[in-house]
C-alpha cells in the first residue's frame, strides 16, 4: 500500500494515482511486459489492485509456499517498474475505456464526480480518483517518471505479509528483496483547509436516464477521527438492508422510490456521507428530496430506539467479523490502519469504537454532521426535462 491518492495529484494532471495502478503491472527490467500478472497466475494466484483519494494498493493472493515470488514481483514494481511511453499508450486506452463504462456510459455514473466538485472547492478531494483524460494525454512520459520516483518509495510503501508463513523466514525474505531499495526524499501529504459548503448547495444533472433521482452530500469528519464511526453507523441506519430507513419509509410504505441508499466516504482529511433515491415513476424529484430530508430530521429529532440500535450493532459485528475471516481482508485492514491511521494495533481494536456507541451518539451526530444548511443537493432529470 503506498501513501498516494488523487489527492496527491497535481491539479493539471488529474488521475494520475489511478493510472499508476494500471501501469505498474506492465512488467519492469527483469519482469516481461505484460507478463507480470502470468507470473501470479502460474503459481496458482490471483492479485489486483485498487485506488482512492488517500492511497493505491497492490496484493497478491498466494499459496504459502510461493511468498518469495510475491515479494520479488513488489520489489521489482517498486524498483524498477517500466514506467515509459509504450506502457503509457497502452494504459491509457484501458483508463479511457473504464471511465467510460463505469461513469460516462452509466445511467447516474457521474453522481460522485457533481458530488466532490460541489463539496469541495479547493482540496484535492474536488476530483475524482478515475482523472480526466486531457490531463492524462497532456502529460508527457517525464512526468509519469517524476510521479512513480516521488511516491513508490519504501518510505511511502506500507509492506504487509499475511498467512501461513513462518515469521523469521518471511523477515529475511523481505530484507532480501527490499533491503537495498533505497529511500526517497520525504513525501508529505496535502494540507489544504476546506471547511466545506458555507451554504447549501444545489444542482440539476439532466443525464441519459428515464427516473428522477435525488443525491444528498456531506461532509464528515476523517476516517478514525471519533465522530466518523457515529456518522457511519446513522448511513448504515439509513441505507443497510431491506429494513433501513430510506428503504422502508421511501421505498415500501410512501413507494417513491424505486432505489436508495447512503454510503460514506471515509477520507482521510475528511469525507463524505451520501445519500440517494431513485424515484419511482410519477414521482418528482423535490418530493423525494423532502422524503429523503425528512427521514434525516426523524432521527435527529427522535434518535434512535434500543432495538433498532442494537440490531444495527449486531448486523455491523457480522460484517467486520466477515472481513477478518479471510487472509486478504486482514491484511489489507493492517495496511489501512498503519497507514492512514498510524497504528496496526486497530485491525483488533477499531470495532471497540463503534460497540462503544450510544443510540444518543447517532443522533448528535446526524445533528452535527447532517445540516441542511452545509450540504450539497443534486437533482438528476431526464435530458431535456427542467425541474418544475
Amino acid at each position: 500500500m503506498y501513501h498516494v491518492g488523487s489527492k496527491n495529484e497535481d491539479p493539471t494532471r488529474r488521475g494520475f494515482a489511478h493510472f499508476f495502478e494500471h501501469l505498474l503491472f506492465e512488467g519492469s527490467a527483469n519482469i516481461g511486459r505484460g507478463e507480470f500478472s502470468k507470473h501470479v497466475e502460474k503459481a496458482g494466484g490471483v492479485l489486483n489492485a485498487n485506488t482512492t483519494a488517500d492511497r493505491t494498493y497492490y496484493y497478491e493472493v498466494l499459496p504459502s509456499n510461493q511468498l518469495e515470488l510475491g515479494l520479488w514481483l513488489e520489489s521489482e514494481r517498486m524498483l524498477h517498474a517500466k514506467v515509459d511511453q509504450k506502457g503509457v499508450d497502452t494504459q491509457r486506452e484501458v483508463v479511457k475505456e473504464e471511465r467510460r463504462q463505469r461513469y460516462e456510459n452509466q445511467p447516474y455514473g457521474t453522481i460522485l464526480l457533481e458530488v466532490l466538485d460541489r463539496a469541495y472547492s479547493t482540496h484535492p478531494y474536488k476530483w475524482p480518483t478515475i482523472g480526466f483524460m486531457e490531463d492524462l494525454n497532456a502529460a508527457s512520459e517525464a512526468d509519469y517518471q517524476a510521479f512513480y520516483k516521488k511516491f513508490y518509495v519504501p518510505n511511502n510503501a506500507t509492506l504487509v505479509v499475511a498467512g501461513d508463513i513462518d515469521a523469521a523466514n518471511a523477515k529475511a525474505l523481505v530484507s532480501k528483496y527490499f533491503d537495498e531499495i533505497p529511500r526517497g526524499a520525504a513525501v508529505t501529504q496535502p494540507d489544504v483547509k476546506d471547511p466545506g459548503p458555507a451554504a447549501e448547495v444545489r444542482a440539476v444533472i439532466n443525464d441519459r436516464i428515464q427516473l428522477p433521482a435525488v443525491v444528498l452530500g456531506y461532509r464528515i469528519p476523517p476516517t478514525g477521527a471519533p465522530d466518523y464511526y457515529a456518522v457511519d453507523l446513522v448511513n448504515r441506519l439509513l441505507s443497510n438492508g431491506n429494513s433501513s430507513r430510506l428503504n422502508k419509509s421511501l421505498k415500501d410504505e410512501q413507494q417513491k422510490a424505486v432505489g436508495t441508499g447512503a454510503f460514506s466516504l471515509p477520507f482521510e482529511q475528511g469525507g463524505l456521507a451520501i445519500l440517494y433515491a431513485i424515484a419511482n415513476m410519477g414521482v418528482e424529484a423535490n418530493a423525494l428530496e423532502q422524503a429523503m430530508t425528512a427521514e434525516v430530521r426523524r432521527i435527529q429529532t427522535d434518535g434512535v430506539p434500543k432495538a433498532e440500535f442494537d440490531k444495527l450493532m449486531a448486523q455491523l459485528e457480522t460484517e467486520l467479523v466477515n472481513d477478518r475471516s479471510r487472509i486478504a481482508g486482514i491484511a489489507s485492514d493492517l495496511a489501512r490502519c498503519h497507514q492512514l491511521m498510524g497504528d496496526t494495533r486497530l485491525v483488533n481494536t477499531e470495532i471497540d469504537r463503534y460497540l462503544a456507541l450510544t443510540p444518543a451518539d447517532l443522533k448528535r451526530a446526524a445533528q452535527t454532521y447532517f445540516t441542511e444548511q452545509a450540504r450539497v443537493v443534486l437533482h438528476y432529470l431526464p435530458a431535456g426535462q427542467k425541474q418544475p
